[in-house]
């Protein structure tokens, strides 16, 4: 765990031990005492441990709301947990499970807003925001690894939750998560105050989407050109408009390198070479035992500045202009440095598993 004024970091990696950032989870749980809170809005639950944590702290009187959606692209993923929470003598009203509307879609397609949010939210020893790429998506032991083949081991790979404690902006991410518990956002969802909203500290920005606003991540990248360095660690690249912004950053004359996952279904070989093509330096995570590298952050430097970037949004459609996502923008010199670091670590996992493929290839 790293520190610093207004957040408390955690990455998950391979070094670590399995299940890291659910056991930060869990020790969150057990330390809210009767008569605090614990609010959770996120995409996966499937940990049946940490479910039973939540009933416990419901059980000795905490405030437990989880909201979850009720179809997220493994449809049955959530059902087990769903199923645990469900009840009068469980959480009762405390869990919403939430389908949303779909809209208009050409035969064959689905264009179905989801619940993305990855937000667990304490209100004690201290209120405490934890958002990020982290969903609490598998067991141990784990009786589905089908499932989990799917969404890939989150408990093994790369992942991060960034604790938020300046108390404003944990009061406004609270308000959020109540919200959408207690009336779960329509399809013109983006239409209302409270999806344009745009939450700031002295040096920390949130954003929700879906909404009017502009997308936040796009037009901060916008501005930017030549002396720029510009470092993207994605776990899903497929929307062309996004492809094209990171392209006519290049021709601007930024500095671009971006780190991918290794699956072809999420980051595509047509956007990876498409990005290459424009002088983007481009790799792959291909990890040792393929566990996911599922963070989602962009880190940048320009004229003597720092920013980093992070949340739970993807370069995909659905991500841009359907799914509930958070997104943060820091100009912390912090925590640009922790996720710097977790950059470089990254990078030479990347560099040893090109490294191990050419080597099979080309041997001596």
């Amino acid at each position: 765990m790293s520190t610093s004024e207004t957040f408390e970091i955690h990455f998950g990696d391979p070094s670590k031990p399995v299940g890291y950032l659910r056991d930060v989870l869990a020790k969150h749980i057990i330390a809210v005492p009767s008569g605090g809170a614990i609010d959770w809005v996120t995409y996966y639950f499937r940990d049946v441990r940490l479910a039973e944590l939540l009933l416990q702290a419901h059980k000795r009187g905490v405030r437990v709301t989880v909201s979850l959606p009720a179809t997220p692209r493994i449809s049955v993923a959530n059902q087990a947990v769903i199923k645990m929470l469900s009840g009068p003598d469980r959480l009762a009203d405390g869990l919403k499970v939430v389908n949303f509307p779909g809209i208009p879609a050409p035969p064959g397609r689905a264009w179905k807003p989801q619940l993305h949010e990855k937000i667990y939210c304490f209100s004690h020893p201290k209120p405490i925001a934890l958002v990020g790429s982290y969903n609490p998506s598998g067991n141990n032991p784990e009786a589905q690894p089908e499932i989990i083949r799917e969404i890939g081991d989150q408990d093994h790979g790369y992942n991060v939750l960034a604790g938020i404690v300046e108390p404003s902006l944990v009061q406004h991410i609270i308000a959020h998560v109540r919200r959408i518990h207690q009336a779960p956002p329509s399809l013109f969802y983006r239409f209302t105050d409270s999806a344009n909203r745009v939450f700031k500290s002295s040096d920390t920005t949130i954003h929700f989407l879906p909404s009017l606003q502009p997308h936040p991540v796009v037009q901060f990248l916008n501005q930017l050109g030549s002396g720029a360095h510009v470092r993207i660690a994605a776990s899903h690249i497929r929307a062309t408009n996004a492809v094209n912004v990171m392209i006519e950053l290049a021709r601007r004359g930024a500095a671009v390198e971006i780190i991918a996952e290794s699956t072809r279904r999420r980051v595509t070989p047509d956007v990876e070479q498409r990005l290459i093509d424009a002088g983007i330096r481009f790799s792959r995570a291909d990890i040792p035992g393929g566990a996911p590298m599922h963070l989602k952050f962009v880190l940048i430097e320009n004229s003597g500045q720092v920013w980093s970037i992070f949340g739970s949004f993807n370069w995909t459609k659905p991500s841009f202009w359907l799914n509930h996502e958070i997104i943060v923008i820091t100009s912390n010199p912090s925590i640009f440095n922790q996720f710097s670091n977790c950059w470089n670590t990254l990078k030479k996992e990347a560099a040893m598993s090109a490294e191990q493929k050419d080597f099979i290839i080309h041997p001596l």
